[in-house]
């Protein structure tokens, strides 16, 4: 089985001045297809092999010094099984990602081999600067079939996923048991339970401890609820697909929490929200439970110094439908224009398949995305990733599918969805006028 491709996106300042911003744990690299700055790697000679004859490709990559050391090995070894082929390395912090691959691919010096973000690889798409992986030699044999759908624009996989990961409501069992509270069973709970059991954890706890960090400012809780009664955020054509009611009940928990004090007031909330995860109320032992995506386990578990658990986002079987998804961790994406598409096809197919690869980084790009690839490092995960592993097999048989991708835009929905949460937190907006502000910014945002 071979890989797909998706055209959308076009360069905007709204956008470039989003992603400068960076609101979110992810972030991604930029380089150019004839080479590129310095190479940390060891320029191959020209070997006659067949792989390759003095063949440069650029990989382009976000992430942190460790994500670097890590990613440089696994060049070095592509480099040792594939003579011939030379991988340039190219990469950043998540702050200067975009800016630096808007700007490169401006200039026509795109990287031949890209990491991407789902709320922007549509952009890139449109502008044609990403290649059809379908008509490249690329193995996703293994991969299940609703991940390879998750890099699909307009019906085209123009990004592989990395990894997954799931946006999961995490629990301190130790909080709980201090407190005489019972762990809420999460194949059963709604969101009216999460409110009440919130609000029973804070007055059994005592001071300075909560049941819950607020839940409002990200929209993949949004995007839950929605797929929870039939409603995607965004639809296939990109355009809104959730409705104004649905909205205005996702921020009305956030109020509902408030009054039962199940959650801090707007003025904590918003302080613990921009400490992340270390300075959660989770992380420092203030609270009971918070939602985060799954691969944030580990530095939680950390931080707290306790045991945290995993539990489904409520809700799960109180609508039509189950709203939980595997969210790609990361695309790789191939650009369009490279010289090279064939040693770059065959850079990703190493990334996505080969099980060293694996054993080398992990989960750092997300719970690997290939199954038998994931199942060979099961063995050597931490005991956080080894129950981040757990948990989403546990949940394999009850994913429906997979959001469609986000539209052009959708970079901006989160800063919208932050500032409209706040104010609704603060007392500024009903619910309802912050849905309707919400739905208005974020079509105009994606239009």
């Amino acid at each position: 089985m071979r890989a797909t491709t998706t055209r959308r996106g076009r360069t905007r300042a709204a956008f470039i001045a989003m992603t400068a911003a960076g609101a979110m744990a992810l972030g991604a690299c930029a380089g150019g297809s004839s080479g590129g700055p310095g190479s940390e790697s060891t320029q191959a000679e020209d070997d006659g092999g067949s792989d390759g004859d003095g063949v440069e490709i650029r990989f382009s990559w976000w992430g942190s010094d460790d994500r670097h050391q890590t990613t440089q090995e696994i060049i070095d070894l592509f480099e040792e099984k594939n003579p011939g082929i030379t991988v340039v390395p190219d990469y950043t912090d998540w702050g200067g990602y975009w800016d630096k691959l808007a700007t490169s691919t401006a200039g026509g010096d795109t990287p031949d081999v890209i990491t991407h973000e789902e709320r922007f690889i549509a952009d890139y798409a449109s502008r044609g600067v990403l290649a059809d992986l379908e008509s490249l030699d690329i193995d996703t044999a293994e991969i299940p079939e609703t991940i390879v759908d998750g890099g699909r624009v307009d019906g085209t996989l123009y990004g592989l996923a990395t990894g997954v990961n799931a946006y999961a409501m995490m629990a301190d069992p130790q909080i709980f048991a201090g407190a005489g509270v019972e762990v809420p069973d999460d194949t059963t709970w709604t969101w009216e339970d999460f409110v009440a059991v919130s609000g029973e954890l804070s007055k059994a706890a005592g001071d300075d401890v909560y049941g819950t960090q607020d839940i409002g400012f990200n929209e993949a809780g949004l995007s839950i609820l929605a797929r929870q009664k039939g409603q995607n955020l965004y639809d296939e054509d990109g355009s809104l697909g959730v409705d104004a009611a649905t909205v205005e009940e996702f921020f009305q928990i956030g109020l509902d929490l408030q009054e039962n004090g199940g959650a801090p007031d707007g003025s904590r909330t918003v302080e613990i929200q921009n400490a992340g995860p270390e300075g959660s109320l989770l992380g420092t032992n203030a609270g009971g439970m918070g939602v985060w995506w799954s691969n944030q386990l580990g530095a939680l578990s950390s931080a707290s110094g306790n045991e945290l658990e995993l539990l489904r986002v409520p809700g799960e079987t109180e609508y039509e439908r189950t709203g939980m998804y595997f969210k790609p961790a990361m695309f790789y994406s191939v650009s369009a224009t490279s010289e090279h598409p064939e040693e770059s096809a065959m850079f990703v197919d190493f990334l996505l398949n080969d099980p060293e690869v694996a054993a080398l980084q992990l989960t750092d790009r997300g719970l690997p995305s290939n199954l038998s690839v994931r199942e060979s490092i099961l063995g050597d995960l931490e005991a956080a990733d080894a129950k981040v592993a757990d948990f989403m097999a546990d949940l394999e048989d009850e994913i429906v599918d997979g959001p469609p991708v986000p539209p052009n835009g959708a970079g901006d929905v989160q800063d919208i969805m932050i500032r409209i949460n706040s104010e609704v937190l603060f007392g500024s907006m009903t619910p309802a006028e912050a849905a309707d502000a919400f739905l208005s910014e974020v079509e105009a945002a994606t239009s």
